[in-house]
């Protein structure tokens, strides 16, 4: 049978492109653009930092610290804590919807069977099947639709690659959350080994304040001694108390710290045995810190994926402002009553045709959509210079910071020293009878001041060493980050 010509209407086509003009893009455009990363001075705040290759922290970046309960640690929290449940269901959900909109441009196939039965009256069918009138008949119908919008502009595809990019977005953010849990134990393991440290010296204080206590009530007893002595001695060693009480506390609240991350109740913190020394790491500064940050940071690399995304969703926007065409096709066949077979060739049925189809009237909605994609763009690259200017001058303020606690360490090297041979000193002398047990318990209090501030700055010094792991992207590493798109727009 042959096909009849296509609808005169369709040579229509170049008015309707003429048209065009009635829904305009003119004026609207995003403004937002990329930080360099070279525009960020750094050479004189790390002018004075080491600088090696070596220093890009590894995926596995805590077994540094020579610690395998918190290796242990760190991998049950990897497996357990509720939170990263919550970043990988997000990079799923953004995965499933990059593929819904890639799979929205490939041509669409159903198809369908359809069976209904009716009394026919002879108005509706009579002039036509006069043999099915006035009785219940059934009306069959099977057949396959063919579908397919041609994207002529790529806005579909546009589409899809920005759903893909949120959806790369989203899966770095589901490392960075792993990375980021990861410091976060190590953090609150570090502030456990703090507490232990700091009850030990408390406790060692307590024996100390209570025996001076003591002596103190045995001179005022025997008349060597002043009652005002006695009531400073006695809130001296409530005080120490009040220290112990506080260790005590901070040991517990880390546990507990320890057991949340783990994603575990309390009773899990007290299983965690009090930590041993963990090993120093010496931080120094990876050449071009700024450059290769880009590639580092997964906060960084998610933030430039969002930018893709955002330049991809203008694309998308502009594209709706372009007649689209779309091509359907139909085939099958009908049977109307119940001696009809469906499947034969007088019951085939097709039709085919294009669909040009050109906004006119709906300017202002477009334009609102395009404005509002601007506006998205603008703000997904705000968000990544101010991203890029945080991570930069954050590496500077750790090291800064490390720099002084490590000063800080070596004079506290000298007090401790001191302070250990005072207290010797006075050993000596109070066992050759040259000095008192009071004396001694005196320059006691000294050492464990000296001690208890040594604890503290160690801790420090291990904790800003975590942060700049963290700083440096702790291990993550992608070499498919999205260049900048800013000058395509």
């Amino acid at each position: 049978m042959r096909v009849p010509p296509l609808p005169r209407t369709l040579a229509c086509a170049a008015l309707t492109l003429a048209l065009a003009a009635c829904a305009s893009t003119g004026g609207l455009h995003p403004t937002g653009h990329e930080i360099a990363p070279d525009s960020l001075q750094t050479r004189q705040s790390l002018a004075d930092v080491q600088v090696s290759p070596a220093a890009w922290p590894q995926r596995d970046w805590w077994h540094a610290l020579g610690d395998p309960q918190l290796d242990a640690l760190i991998a049950e929290a990897l497996h357990d804590n509720p939170g990263l449940a919550v970043a990988d269901a997000r990079a799923r959900l953004a995965q499933s919807e990059a593929r819904a909109l890639d799979a929205a441009r490939d041509p669409s196939v159903e198809a369908s069977y359809a069976a209904t039965g009716a009394r026919l009256s002879e108005k509706e069918v009579g002039l036509v099947l006069p043999e099915v009138v006035g009785t219940f008949a059934w009306m069959q119908s099977a057949g396959v639709d063919f579908s397919w919008n041609l994207d002529l502009w790529g806005g579909q595809r546009a589409a899809w690659e920005g759903a893909l990019g949120r959806s790369r977005a989203a899966e770095v953010d589901r490392r960075a959350a792993r990375i980021q849990l990861s410091a976060n134990v190590a953090l609150a393991y570090i502030q456990l080994r703090q507490a232990f440290v700091l009850r030990d010296i408390a406790q060692r204080d307590v024996e100390r304040a209570d025996r001076i206590a003591a002596l103190t009530h045995t001179l005022v007893a025997s008349g060597m001694g002043l009652p005002d002595n006695l009531l400073q001695a006695r809130a001296e060693a409530g005080i120490a108390q009040q220290h112990l009480a506080a260790a005590d506390a901070a040991i517990d609240s880390a546990r507990i710290s320890l057991a949340v991350l783990l994603g575990k109740g309390p009773d899990r913190g007290l299983q965690i045995a009090a930590p041993a020394g963990l090993k120093p790491v010496s931080l120094a500064v990876p050449p071009d810190l700024t450059a290769n940050l880009l590639g580092r940071r997964p906060d960084l690399v998610a933030a430039r994926w969002r930018v893709e995304a955002a330049s991809q969703d203008i694309k998308a926007a502009k594209a709706q402002f372009m007649p689209n065409l779309n091509i359907s096709a139909m085939a099958g066949f009908l049977a109307l009553g119940d001696n009809v077979p469906l499947f034969q060739m007088p019951a085939r049925t097709y039709s085919v045709g294009p669909a040009l189809s050109l906004p006119l009237f709906d300017g202002k909605r477009l334009r609102a959509g395009l404005d509002a994609r601007d506006a998205l763009y603008d703000g997904a690259v705000a968000s990544y210079n101010q991203t890029l200017v945080r991570a930069v001058n954050q590496v500077a303020d750790l090291l800064s910071l490390s720099r002084s606690v490590q000063s800080q360490l070596q004079t506290q090297q000298d007090v401790l020293h001191n302070a250990q041979r005072a207290y010797d000193n006075a050993q000596i002398g109070y066992k050759a009878g040259l000095g008192t047990e009071l004396n001694t318990l005196i320059a006691r209090r000294t050492l464990l001041t000296a001690e208890q501030n040594d604890a503290v700055l160690q801790s420090r010094q291990a904790e800003l060493a975590v942060r700049m792991v963290e700083a440096l992207g702790g291990g993550f590493k992608d070499d498919a980050a999205p260049a900048d798109s800013s000058k395509d727009r």
